[in-house]
């Protein structure tokens, strides 16, 4: 295992951390977790504010094709892929890589990029219907934060199974009181998240050997 930022080419996102907890309620927090319409390209306080392709993956999938030394023929899957963009922009990166998506999300996948039509799948990181080692490369950005602790683990499970470990994974997390703080006014999906130290008892927990980094909101 190795901590490892693998995103760190991805522009920083803004944020009114004000706004958003000002407009949280618990029906904003229950629309978001329909991800959706208004989760996907809705209002910014229910997720995303509109989420459209801009190339901003381009350099990352660079990044994780060199990471893990990819080429042509290699199969790659992206849990929580969305609309499926860095799925096309591995596929650009790397043309001849086989790079599959999947998200729970129907409304994402049903308005996802035109070039990964047939590449994106319906589905949750908890039972991927996949054999033992089908991957060369498994990606969970920014995902497995969304599902409580005991299904986190039984996804990192499944992640190490289908990749052998070959999988890096992003969540979220905080180093000090400050920024937990800061990402719990933020927040809207996310079930499980704390201090680096607990999440790597939950990779130990889970036999997970892939690599990771945290999402830290400041």
């Amino acid at each position: 295992m190795v901590e490892v930022d693998l995103l760190k080419a991805l522009p920083k996102t803004k944020r009114n951390i004000q706004m958003r907890s000002e407009g949280k309620d618990p029906e904003v927090i229950a629309a978001a977790k329909q991800y959706g319409q208004l989760y996907f390209d809705g209002p910014r306080e229910y997720g995303y504010g509109g989420y459209h392709y801009d190339g901003r993956w381009i350099p990352v999938a660079k990044d994780i094709i060199d990471y893990f030394q990819l080429k042509p023929g290699d199969k790659v899957l992206d849990i929580g892929c969305a609309k499926g963009f860095l799925v096309k922009d591995l596929l650009k990166a790397c043309p001849g890589l086989e790079v599959f998506g999947m998200d729970i999300s129907e409304y994402a996948l049903l308005h996802c990029d035109p070039e990964v039509i047939g590449r994106l799948h319906l589905g949750n990181a908890e039972k991927l219907l996949f054999p033992d080692d089908s991957f060369q490369c498994v990606l969970a950005l920014n995902t497995l934060h969304n599902l409580p602790r005991d299904k986190v683990i039984t996804a990192l499970k499944e992640i190490q199974r289908v990749s052998g470990g070959k999988a890096f994974v992003q969540v979220d997390s905080y180093h000090t009181k400050e920024q937990k703080a800061i990402f719990e006014s933020w927040v809207l999906t996310a079930e499980f998240y704390d201090y680096p130290e607990v999440w790597l008892r939950v990779f130990a927990e889970a036999g997970y050997t892939g690599d990771y980094y945290w999402t830290v909101i400041e």
